[in-house]
């Protein structure tokens, strides 16, 4: 099954630990340093090419050192980049992440070109051929907010595509335009801030209800340490986190969501999709950056055994 993921490209430099910002001149030797593809479309599909997809990646980033290198990663991972547009008046999005000793993880970020991406990148059938397509980051790609855009999502929905969409901000402006996307959307995968900032609803099993009376099928709110929240027309479901050590928590939403349409893809049902995105979250929590140690499917159902 061909996955489309459409939306937000970011390159991550990472530098672990780091326990604060030296003064002046000073230098701090660290552990680790890695140059990754990020953002809710980038991250996700390098995650899903590591889980076996075969995966087209659809953005806009700069016409630039910064592009190439990000090319050049989701290449080298297995996923077509031929769908990124360049842009030589815009740098390609960057975040500069130092990941703190109990893998929290602040950041200086650039948008960039993300800012500039719009329904003309997307190829003419490019949604109906794929068997799903990831809306990764619809909040700051908010230049597919377009009747346009909706009718190509209702075309590809009529032909079987499943769409699933997660988001990259926490940002309530940009957050309450995302809620259009909504009654074109299958499955819906917010962390628990954006569900709450979405709805006014500080519970999460309120907020994914209200979310699912916006028209997805499947809300799931990921909720950290605490695990996820699948909830459906039948019922709502906890699923917990899985116990290992967590190094960095950077891309872990980027990997549920990589491991949820996995399951999808196998024919799995809700529930079961989202176990495999919890192991593939507790997969890339183990190490520095969005795609750490993902080696493969197996690897992460082990993580289930």
């Amino acid at each position: 099954m061909t996955v489309v993921t459409l939306g937000a490209h970011i390159l991550d430099v990472l530098a672990r630990p780091v326990e604060g910002i030296p003064d002046g001149q000073d230098t701090v030797v660290v552990e680790q340093i890695r140059v990754t593809a990020a953002g809710a479309a980038a991250g996700t599909a390098v995650a899903l090419a590591r889980l076996g997809n075969e995966v087209i990646s659809v953005g806009a980033i700069g016409d630039d050192d910064l592009g190439d290198l990000l090319v050049a990663i989701m290449t080298r991972n297995g996923v077509d980049a031929t769908g990124l547009v360049r842009r030589t008046a815009d740098q390609t999005s960057a975040s500069i992440l130092p990941i703190r000793p109990d893998g929290g993880r602040p950041s200086f970020h650039v948008p960039g070109a993300n800012l500039t991406l719009t329904a003309g990148a997307v190829g003419p059938g490019l949604l109906s051929a794929a068997g799903v397509v990831h809306l990764g980051g619809p909040d700051v790609t908010f230049g597919l907010n377009d009747p346009a855009f909706f009718e190509m999502l209702a075309a590809a929905r009529r032909t079987g595509t499943v769409v699933t969409m997660d988001l990259l901000s926490n940002m309530p402006d940009l957050l309450a335009g995302a809620a259009a996307f909504l009654p074109h959307v299958d499955h819906f995968l917010p962390n628990e801030e954006q569900a709450a900032a979405m709805t006014g609803e500080s519970d999460p099993e309120k907020a994914a209800r209200a979310l699912l009376d916006r028209g997805p099928g499947t809300v799931v709110v990921t909720l950290g340490a605490d695990g996820s929240l699948v909830a459906t027309a039948e019922g709502v479901h906890r699923l917990p986190a899985l116990p290992v050590e967590v190094v960095d928590t950077t891309g872990c939403g980027d990997a549920y969501c990589a491991g949820f349409i996995t399951g999808l893809a196998h024919g799995r049902e809700v529930l079961e999709a989202a176990r495999w995105g919890t192991a593939a979250a507790a997969t890339v929590a183990q190490g520095l950056g969005s795609d750490a140690c993902l080696t493969g499917l197996d690897a992460v159902l082990a993580l289930l055994a």
